[in-house]
């Protein structure tokens, strides 16, 4: 399992490495995909382990497990700063991300109510 987290930290280094080199190319100072990097650095070594025959089953346990703490907990992290965004940046920003959501619902309801599964009377 350590070894799985070592190679989840060795993706997630080269990841923001590599989204802060491409920043800096694109001009701008931030982290650009640098946790896409990252998974794709992930996937890739996975894959190039597994066709070696190397990976053994408790590091891949600790592949997944870690992999799998990390996309909600990066996700979490990029949503707060997108809604952090959203207020500093005006009622054009919140509305932006507000009436989609209102406009999901209710296309939602809809899908629900017109699309019921139907059911015999006599099965259970």
């Amino acid at each position: 399992m350590i070894y799985g987290l070592a190679l989840l930290a060795f993706s997630f280094l080269m990841g923001q490495w590599a989204g802060e080199i491409l920043g800096s190319i694109l001009g701008i100072d931030a982290n650009v995909g640098g946790v896409g990097f990252a998974m794709i650095i992930l996937l890739l070594c996975k894959e190039w382990l597994t066709k070696r025959n190397l990976l053994e089953s408790e590091m891949n346990f600790g592949i997944n497990f870690w992999g799998k703490l990390y996309i909600p907990v990066v996700i979490a992290m990029a949503a707060s700063l997108n809604v952090k965004s959203a207020l500093s940046s005006g009622i054009l920003a919140i509305l932006a991300g507000v009436i989609p959501v209102i406009l999901a619902f209710f296309a939602f309801k809809l899908l629900i109510e017109n699309f019921k599964p139907r059911t015999d009377a006599g099965t259970i």
